[in-house]
């Protein structure tokens, strides 16, 4: 069974067992947290599209642990201006562990 759920204003194509990174929950590390904006649910071929969600359906999954990304560096500069800027960021992530879908 696979779905497109919205975790975090980010749509994602889940199944069970599969792990993803996600915009930070709130939740402690090892908690279970429920998804129910499900938009989209394939199962076994029969595919239920939302209007805009599947009502009744919803996604289970498992909060592994919280983290931070990658480091990402933002440069600005002006060429001949002497104009420089740097800056970075990390984000805040949660890996998560999709543990069951249930249809409508």
């Amino acid at each position: 069974m696979i779905a497109i759920v919205d975790i975090a204003g980010q749509q994602f194509k889940v199944e069970k067992g599969k792990k993803l990174f996600v915009h930070r929950l709130c939740g402690e590390e090892g908690a279970s947290v429920e998804f129910n904006q499900v938009l989209l649910l394939d199962e076994e071929g029969r595919i239920t599209v939302g209007t805009p969600v599947v009502e009744g359906a919803s996604v289970t999954a498992k909060i592994l642990e919280h983290m931070k990304g990658d480091k990402v560096t933002v440069f600005k500069k002006k060429r001949r201006k002497g104009y420089q800027k740097s800056n970075g960021h990390r984000q805040y992530l949660s890996k998560i562990e999709i543990e069951n879908i249930v249809g409508a």
